[in-house]
């Protein structure tokens, strides 16, 4: 018989792409303000591996990801992505957004995106949100899956993630 247990904390993490770095830099500040501060940044990525974000968002995107320095319990994401999606709502211009935010989080042995779109491996978490298992850390390395995303797949978000990872495990150490 397995007996339940509690989750551990999650490091929240969140992807923000656009066309406009300013309008990235300036959506930091409000990221901050309601899931508290930021302990880690990435590097500018350019985010050109879909034509899908084409028609709304223009061309060539920019994206840049941020790891938060308070841990968050995991059932959390789903609120935590119905308030990113209200963000992307108040930046909107004529309709259309101006930046996506994609909220996650990381621990040991995954990361995990929220979603509001169903598919085959994504598992319903509450809110009309989907919990996305986008890669999986194992044999010392994170590694994707068949329906990983490219750009969750790409080498300096890999590397990005380790530097996460290994934060996460102070994070846990100091508690």
């Amino acid at each position: 018989m397995s007996l339940p247990q509690p989750p551990k904390p999650a490091k929240l993490v969140i992807g923000v792409f656009g066309q406009n770095k300013k309008l990235i830099e300036r959506l930091v500040l409000e990221l901050s303000s309601q899931f508290g501060p930021i302990d880690l940044v990435s590097s500018w990525m350019d985010f050109n591996y879909t034509n899908y974000y084409k028609p709304e968002m223009g061309f060539p995107l920019v994206r840049r990801i941020f790891a938060f320095n308070q841990l968050i319990e995991q059932a959390g994401i789903a609120d935590i992505k119905i308030a990113t999606n209200q963000i992307e709502l108040s930046y909107s211009s004529a309709g259309k957004r101006r930046v996506n935010i994609d909220p996650g989080y990381l621990l040991h042995e995954r990361f995990v995106l929220a979603s509001g779109k169903n598919f085959s491996h994504r598992i319903y978490i509450g809110l009309g949100i989907y919990a996305d298992l986008t890669l999986i850390y194992q044999k010392g390395r994170f590694q994707k899956l068949p329906w990983t995303y490219p750009d969750y797949a790409d080498q300096e978000m890999i590397c990005f993630l380790k530097q996460v990872r290994r934060k996460y495990v102070l994070d846990l150490k100091s508690m």
